[in-house]
């Protein structure tokens, strides 16, 4: 679809896709969407959240949100739950603690700086209707720590935040090669937070956490390299992390998102791409917003890839805690072009970013970016991963 079709269907309205499947373009008053995160509210309400503005690194994205009620047809309201004017604001995570505060936590970079980001946390109020947001307030970890996956209890009760950094060098400009992944751990239900690497990670960012059967834990990441989504394990509960290594799924240096199905499947939805699968490369992820940035790319570390296509978005199926995933279907294909992040050129057509929930009944609920235009929403009925519907 073009751009301009792809604003007449941001109405948040379930349309009947392909094989029992129902799907929806979420309504954002941004011409660019980006990021999104689901979660079930207390009542049985889907929350989507993402990040939306003009243009990703540009200091009007801000945060926004929508809600599904139970039952529901159609998507509510857009709110907007974040506003700085001078800051991108980007990846927001939606948590409840212990004491049962829902809390959204999300980034905020000056420009492409990612290395020079934030961590921001404000409590959130839901009235039955769309999401709000109190003031915010400033986690106390070095700049450069970035979040997207989901948080998870440790074998001692304290919170896990995955976090992966964006290491900064001096004099140079950020551009991921020198990025490791690390766990934030809270034991005051996320007052406070300190930070432990993973180890031999450079290059393995976006680590989504999965508890699986006893003290046994699994973690996959999006790989800076563009080759393989790399996993690593904790047999002792989440107290320490094994070094990431790689899976059979190619990736593109894109956003992956896992969960553990009810049947004790693991459920992972990506684009199963690579450098080795495309010769598609841009300079950097910000490259269109650097003018007047006259220092040069940080050196060292790992190869950094960009621009390899983020499609097809496809749904990956292992019965071996992730060692390897030989079911796969693809949920939506497009090009995926990703050379632009521009999103009202129509260059840009990734399917990216995903987010996968499982709901009560066994359906799997799925957001993403569609051509940077709009937030996806996806719910595949029960069977439809072992090529079916019911």
């Amino acid at each position: 679809m073009l751009p301009t079709e792809i604003a007449v269907r941001m109405d948040g309205v379930l349309q009947e896709g392909e094989n029992g499947a129902f799907e929806a373009l979420l309504p954002s008053p941004m011409v660019q969407n980006h990021a999104a995160f689901l979660a079930t509210l207390d009542d049985g309400s889907l929350a989507c959240l993402w990040f939306g503005g003009t243009l990703e690194g540009k200091s009007d994205i801000s945060i926004f949100s929508a809600v599904l009620a139970l039952g529901d047809t159609t998507w509510g309201a857009y709110s907007q739950l974040s506003n700085d004017p001078d800051r991108s604001e980007q990846n927001p995570v939606l948590w409840k603690n212990g004491h049962g505060v829902w809390q959204l936590l999300h980034t905020a970079q000056p420009a492409g700086n990612q290395d020079e980001c934030l961590l921001r946390a404000r409590e959130i109020a839901f009235d039955g209707v769309a999401l709000s947001g109190a003031e915010p307030r400033v986690i106390g970890l070095p700049l450069g720590c970035f979040i997207r996956g989901r948080f998870v209890r440790r074998k001692d009760g304290a919170w896990m935040m995955p976090i992966f950094r964006c290491v900064s060098r001096p004099g140079q400009r950020w551009n991921g090669s020198h990025d490791t992944a690390a766990v934030g751990i809270s034991h005051d239900e996320g007052a406070n937070w300190t930070l432990h690497d993973v180890p031999g990670s450079i290059g393995s960012v976006h680590m989504t956490i999965v508890p699986l059967d006893g003290e046994h834990m699994v973690a996959f990441y999006r790989r800076r390299q563009s080759d393989f989504v790399h996993r690593s394990e904790s047999l002792d509960g989440g107290m320490t992390w094994s070094a990431p290594e790689p899976t059979d799924v190619p990736n593109n240096n894109s956003s992956i998102n896992v969960i553990r199905l009810a049947d004790g499947r693991l459920a992972m939805v990506c684009n199963p791409t690579s450098a080795a699968t495309s010769d598609d490369r841009r300079v950097s992820l910000y490259d269109e917003i650097e003018a007047g940035d006259d220092r040069p790319d940080a050196s060292g570390g790992c190869n950094p890839i960009w621009g390899v296509p983020r499609a097809p978005l496809t749904l990956c199926i292992s019965d071996d805690t992730g060692l390897t995933w030989p079911l796969r279907r693809v949920v939506d294909s497009s090009s995926g072009a990703c050379l632009s992040n521009n999103s009202e050129d129509g260059r840009n057509q990734e399917l990216s970013y995903p987010y996968i929930l499982e709901g009560a009944a066994g359906e799997l609920h799925v957001a993403y970016t569609y051509f940077r235009r709009a937030i996806k929403y996806v719910r595949l009925p029960v069977g439809w991963i072992d090529g079916g519907k019911s």
